[in-house]
This record gives structure tokens, sequence and C-alpha cells, in this order.
């Protein structure tokens, strides 16, 4: 599956929409960027191998590590990676789908859950 970037962010806005309230009000203050795929400098950043590219990556200071004598440097950032997605969807609701779950998954990074929440909720 291959989208235009336009076609691509519409997805991701309409993933964004099927996130719950409750979480998607935790978004007022992260960036979403969408690129096509993570850099080298940020796969080398992050130790991940550059053939193996995630569909998404939370970069930032999680509220767990915030100190208000400390504030982030930069800001809280949830990168979405275009190309790895398209290749593991077959359809757009399939990509929706998993747009969702990364979009989830990484504003799960910025509170500092646990895997066993996300599961709780149904994003595991």
């Amino acid at each position: 599956m291959k989208l235009s970037s336009r076609e691509f962010d519409r997805a991701v806005e309409r993933a964004i929409g099927r996130i719950p309230a409750e979480i998607r009000d935790r978004l007022d203050n992260i960036l979403i960027s969408v690129q096509r795929r993570p850099s080298r400098q940020m796969s080398m950043t992050l130790g991940l191998d550059p053939d193996d590219a995630p569909f998404g990556i939370y970069t930032g200071v999680s509220l767990a590590e915030r100190s208000e004598f400390s504030p982030p440097l930069y800001p809280d950032t949830i990168f979405i990676f275009q190309e790895p997605l398209e290749d593991a969807c077959r359809s757009i609701a399939e990509l929706e789908e998993e747009i969702e779950i990364t979009v989830v998954h990484e504003i799960a990074h910025f509170l500092g859950m646990t895997e066993e929440e996300l599961a709780a909720l149904g994003y595991a």
C-alpha cells in the first residue's frame, strides 16, 4: 500500500479521532510528526536497526520523569513513520487501526503507563 503524504495525513487524523477522549486529551502539548522513515541519526540514537523501522517513536521527557525545576528543553513529539506502516498494512482500515495503536502506545510512554495498563485498555 502506498499513499500520498496528504492521504496518509488524513488517515492519521481519522485514527487519532478514534482514540478514546481520556487518552486523546493528553495530546494537547505533544507534537505529532509524520515522517517517511526514521532518520539514520534517530535510528542510531535509539539503537534501532535501520532495516527494521518502527511504526512510531515518542521522544521527550515522560510525565513520570519531569521536574518543575528542570523543564524539558524540547517539545514532546510522537513520530509516525509512513513507509513501515504502509508496508505492514493491506487496507486503509488496517492502516488506521495500526496508527491508532501506535499513537496510543507512544502516548503511554509519555504518561509513563505500563504494558499491563495498555492491555487493560485494549492497546497491547
